[in-house]
């Protein structure tokens, strides 16, 4: 049974920064594709990063790129995502899953299974 558990987050600053971590259980990380999405109240999850643990590609939303960066630790087992610059507009409870396809990330939640419970991520101005 896979388990995911996201930590890291908190209240922040416009212009901090957080790392968010994902431990994983039951499937390890580097044997398939791993994805954050964020959500705020009303609105549907959104896509922020993924990252295909074969080959290492990795994909933003534009809204991030440049800022967040995310990687795996295979030893650890657990998927980071690193936020810089965080501005207002990145407020939402930010969860991490695993990919229906090991092979390529996509940027559909439709895409995932096995959800973590989600870290909240508060930016004030």
């Amino acid at each position: 049974q896979v388990q995911l558990v996201e930590s890291g987050g908190g209240l922040v600053q416009a212009g901090g920064s957080l790392r968010l971590s994902c431990a994983a259980s039951g499937r390890a990380v580097s044997t398939t594709t791993m994805g954050w999405f964020r959500q705020t109240p009303g609105n549907e999850r959104e896509f922020v990063a993924a990252i295909t643990g074969y080959s290492g590609i990795t994909s933003y939303a534009d809204s991030v790129k440049g800022r967040f960066t995310i990687s795996t630790d295979n030893a650890n087992n657990t998927l980071y995502l690193k936020m810089n610059s965080l501005k207002t507009d990145d407020t939402g409870v930010y969860s991490c899953a695993v990919g229906r396809n090991v092979y390529v990330n996509s940027r559909s939640p439709l895409s995932y299974m096995n959800w973590g419970q989600g870290t909240q991520v508060t930016v004030s101005s």
